[in-house]
């Protein structure tokens, strides 16, 4: 894709087998400078020696997304390492039993599973943004892409932190959008659906997949790298005049 090449890019949740680390292994592969940034730092290493070993440029950072001082370090790392920022992609989530396997219906959700989903999901991006506009904006480019959910045009029965968090995603990247735009920065919104990742194929089983399967108009389910393809292109100057807008990743299983 055009305009990638030496561009420098953080991915916020580049963990091993799962969307954040194939987009960072795809960002590099087209040429961009990417630094692999995750709570679990070895994982985010083992992305950044898988980018090296084929010859692009990588190095991995553990961070908190739910410490702003800890994201205000993670930029600046990557400005005084690289010399600059161009991509953004806020991916963290915490989808562990604790949390995503607690979060049930509004009625009785643990409230301390409502707030750490907002921490994470929507504040902890808030906080990347935070930091990250006013460098691109007096560079005069740059592109953040934020990741939704198709969980919020379904209006499920359960998991309404995470509906809850993601949903307040589009008037953050909107906001974004309008604020960065005539400065030359971009905001939007990527939402997968199911995606076969590293966690997903180890909780699930053929049958389930199977059922999922039958929800969407392609012939698959999805991987990482779908994701990672729609990040790279809205990081590119092929994605140049798009804007606050919100992609579905999910193989035709929603319409908007």
């Amino acid at each position: 894709m055009r305009g990638l090449k030496d561009k420098v890019a953080i991915v916020a949740g580049a963990a091993v087998g799962n969307i954040g680390g194939a987009t960072a292994i795809r960002l590099a592969e087209e040429g961009m400078k990417v630094v692999a940034a995750d709570l679990n730092e070895s994982s985010a290493q083992a992305v950044a020696d898988t980018i090296t070993a084929a010859g692009g440029t990588a190095v991995a950072r553990g961070f908190d997304i739910t410490d702003e001082l800890s994201y205000k370090d993670l930029i600046t790392f990557t400005v005084e390492r690289f010399g600059g920022l161009h991509g953004l992609y806020n991916v963290a989530a915490d989808l562990s039993a604790g949390t995503l396997g607690r979060d049930v219906d509004v009625t009785s959700v643990p409230l301390d599973v409502w707030q750490h989903t907002i921490d994470v999901t929507l504040t902890g991006y808030m906080y990347g943004i935070r930091h990250a506009l006013p460098i691109m904006m007096e560079q005069g480019t740059g592109s953040i892409v934020n990741t939704q959910s198709s969980a919020v045009w379904m209006g499920e029965n359960v998991r309404v932190a995470y509906q809850a968090a993601k949903s307040g995603l589009v008037g953050l990247t909107r906001h974004t959008a309008t604020v960065g735009g005539k400065h030359g920065v971009r905001a939007n919104l990527v939402s997968p659906g199911v995606i076969l990742t590293g966690a997903a194929l180890a909780s699930t089983d053929e049958k389930f997949r199977e059922e999922i399967l039958t929800t969407v108009r392609s012939p698959r389910l999805g991987v990482p790298e779908d994701l990672a393809g729609t990040v790279a292109f809205l990081f590119s100057d092929d994605g140049a005049y798009i804007n606050g807008q919100s992609f579905l990743v999910d193989g035709g299983a929603n319409f908007t």
